[in-house]
């Protein structure tokens, strides 16, 4: 699994999934719940992983949309 993003923001990370989604590019949101613990101040970002065999077409998916500094590591 690689992770593409990691983040607070909430309406950031819901669209991110949605381009995903309409692209059929399966996906796995780590700590989402997490935040319920930390009282919303958020201490623990959300982690947005791809599998590998999507890495390289989420990766273009985001830059495309004007996303490429949200990425996590800038590889291809």
């Amino acid at each position: 699994m690689h992770e593409l993003i990691r983040t607070n923001d909430v309406v950031l990370l819901s669209y991110v999934q949605s381009l995903l989604q309409e692209a059929g590019i399966e996906y796995l949101l780590l700590d989402g719940h997490m935040s319920v613990l930390d009282g919303s101040i958020g201490a623990i970002p959300r982690r947005l992983l791809v599998d590998e065999d999507h890495n390289l077409k989420a990766r273009r998916l985001l830059r495309d949309h004007g996303l490429g500094h949200e990425l996590r590591d800038d590889r291809p």
